[in-house]
């Protein structure tokens, strides 16, 4: 049972404690090592022992994954292998030229859109003015 003397049981009763703050990391970015620091460290690696392996992966920060990978990109074309850049590759010069004048032939197109309406119109306006000067012209004027 609950007492009713006016005081609230540990039950019912809420306690202000302090909430722990969240911290939020900043965004993770990808790192990105240089093709002298890889192969410094390839070669710091093949000369260790097993035992100091681990060592220095730790004091460095890397993965033995990084070091499989590295291994390959040596393997593959040493300097070349190493400053392998990442991602998709940069658009060619032609290519950008021929997207910018395809983008200005449109706006263009667009252009020549618009100003050929224009003509139509007053084309159109003068057609309907001269037709209006003309039936001014052939009807009598009623005298007031």
């Amino acid at each position: 049972m609950v007492a009713l003397n006016g005081s609230m049981g540990s039950a019912g009763a809420m306690i202000d404690e302090e909430t722990p703050e969240i911290e939020v990391p900043p965004k993770a970015t990808r790192r990105r090592f240089p093709a002298e620091y890889k192969a410094r460290i390839l070669a710091e690696y093949e000369r260790l022992p097993d035992g100091d392996k681990g060592e220095l992966l730790r004091r460095e920060g890397l993965y033995s994954s990084l070091i499989s990978e590295w291994r390959k990109q040596a393997a593959a074309g040493a300097a070349e292998g190493l400053a392998k850049k990442r991602g998709r590759p940069g658009r060619d010069a032609k290519d950008r030229k021929i997207a910018e004048l395809e983008a200005e032939n449109e706006r263009l197109r667009a252009k020549l859109e618009t100003s050929e309406k224009v003509i139509e119109v007053q084309g159109k306006v003068s057609a309907l003015l001269e037709h209006l000067s003309e039936s001014a012209d052939t009807e009598p004027r009623s005298k007031p």
